[in-house]
C-alpha cells in the first residue's frame, strides 16, 4: 500500500492522504497531478512513475509531492515545483531539504487547522462578479481547461450545468490520468456562479472535492452536494453515493425525476451556439491583436454567471409579484424551454425555496 515517507509540520493530521495524493491505477502511467480535498484544505500532488533494477521495489519507483492549502485556486502555481521535486525525489530518495525551504517560505498562509469547520468557509465561485477577474483565481494556467472542457463535452455541458445548478451530487469517473479530470470539476463547479445578493442562504453550498476513492466513501456518505471524480469502477455500483455519474462523455443518473434533464431542447442548442460564438469573437480579437483583457476562463465563467443570474432575477422579481405565476414567457425570457425545461424548473423552485406558482400549459396534440 501507500505510506507517507516525509512531511511537515510533522503534527499534521495526514490519514488518508497517501491515497487521495496517488490515484487508484496510477501505476499503469508515468506521470500525473491530482487535486484533492483533505478536511478543510485543498491539496495539489505531482506523481511521477520511474523502472528501477530493485526486487523490493518490484521494478517500479512511484512517488508524490505534494501541498495543502486552504484553497485550491493558487495551487496550480506550485505544479512546476512539484513536478520537479517528485522527480527529485525518485532519482535521489530522502533528500528533503528543497521541500524544507519551500514549506519554511511558504507556512505562513496556512490558518491554524484546529478551528472547528463552520459554513464560512469561503466558496470560490460564488461570491462576487469581480473574483472572476483576477488571473490568481484561475486553477490552471493561462492556457485554461475551459475550451478542453467544451470540446470534451460539447452541448452535454448544458445537462452538467442543471445538475450543478441544482447541487445534485456529480461523480465524474475515468481511468488514470486523472489531472485533466479534476480540472473537469473545477469546470461543473464555474457551471453554477451566481453573484446575486440574497441567493441561496439555505442552498447546499456544492463543493469540488476533485479526486475521490473508496476511502472517502463514508465521508460522501454525509454529503448532499459535491462534485469530484474518481478513477475507481466501484463507484458506479454504490448508487446511494451520487446523483448524476458522468463516464467518459456519458452523462446518466439513476433517479427517474432527473431522467427529463437529460434530454438536449431547442433552449440549450441556442446556448451552446451563443457560447460558442462568443469564443469565436474571442479568439478572432486575440489573432487580429486587439488589446483583449478577458481570456476563455472569464468568457466561460462569466457567460453561465449571467445567464444564471437572469434566471434567479426573474424568479425572485415573480415571486415578489402579486400573483406569483411564473409563464411560457417568463421561461423564454430566462433563456429556457418551457415544455423542456419544465421540470428543471420545477425543481430549481423547490432546491432554492422560491415561492412561485408554474404555469406553462402542455400545448395540444393536433
Amino acid at each position: 500500500g501507500n505510506m507517507v515517507e516525509w512531511c511537515l509540520p510533522q503534527d499534521i493530521d495526514l490519514e488518508g492522504v497517501e491515497f487521495k495524493s496517488m490515484a487508484s491505477g496510477s501505476h499503469k502511467i508515468q506521470s500525473d497531478f491530482i487535486y484533492f480535498r483533505k478536511g478543510l484544505c485543498f491539496g495539489l500532488a505531482c506523481f511521477a512513475n520511474m523502472p528501477v533494477e530493485s526486487e523490493l521495489e518490484r521494478g517500479a519507483r512511484m512517488k508524490s509531492v505534494g501541498i495543502l492549502s486552504p484553497s485550491y485556486t493558487l495551487l496550480y502555481r506550485y505544479m512546476h515545483f512539484l513536478e520537479n521535486q517528485v522527480r527529485h525525489q525518485l532519482e535521489m530518495p530522502g533528500h528533503y531539504s528543497h521541500l524544507e525551504a519551500f514549506y519554511d517560505d511558504k507556512k505562513g498562509v496556512l490558518p491554524d487547522n484546529k478551528g472547528t469547520p463552520t459554513s464560512q468557509q469561503p466558496v470560490h465561485w460564488l461570491p462576487s462578479i469581480h473574483r472572476y477577474m483576477y488571473p490568481e483565481m484561475k486553477i490552471t494556467h493561462p492556457a485554461g481547461c475551459m475550451s478542453q472542457f467544451i470540446k470534451f463535452f460539447g452541448e452535454q455541458i448544458l445537462v452538467l450545468w442543471k445538475f450543478a445548478l441544482l447541487r445534485k451530487r456529480i461523480l465524474i469517473f475515468s481511468p488514470p490520468p486523472v489531472g485533466v479530470v479534476c480540472y473537469r470539476v473545477y469546470c461543473c463547479c464555474c457551471l453554477a456562479n451566481v453573484s446575486l445578493p440574497g441567493l441561496g442562504g439555505t442552498v447546499p453550498e456544492s463543493k469540488p472535492f476533485f479526486y475521490v476513492n473508496v476511502a472517502d466513501i463514508e465521508m460522501l456518505e454525509t454529503e448532499v452536494s459535491y462534485v469530484a471524480c474518481t478513477t475507481e469502477k466501484i463507484f458506479e455500483e454504490k448508487r446511494d453515493l451520487y446523483d448524476v455519474y458522468v463516464d467518459n462523455q456519458n452523462v446518466k443518473t439513476h433517479h427517474e425525476h432527473l431522467q427529463p434533464l437529460l434530454k438536449i431542447n431547442s433552449a440549450d442548442k441556442e446556448k451552446y451556439r451563443r457560447l460558442n460564438d462568443q469564443r469565436q469573437m474571442l479568439m478572432y480579437s486575440q489573432e487580429v491583436g486587439e488589446d483583449c483583457s478577458s481570456c476563455e476562463e472569464d468568457l466561460f465563467i462569466l457567460f453561465f454567471m449571467e445567464q444564471n443570474n437572469r434566471i434567479f432575477q426573474t424568479l425572485m422579481e415573480v415571486s415578489a409579484s402579486q400573483d406569483k405565476t411564473l409563464t411560457a414567457d417568463h421561461a423564454r425570457g430566462m433563456g429556457l424551454d418551457p415544455q423542456g425545461d419544465r421540470s428543471f424548473l420545477m425543481d430549481l423552485l423547490e432546491v432554492y425555496g422560491i415561492d412561485v406558482m408554474l404555469v406553462i400549459d402542455n400545448p395540444c396534440c393536433t
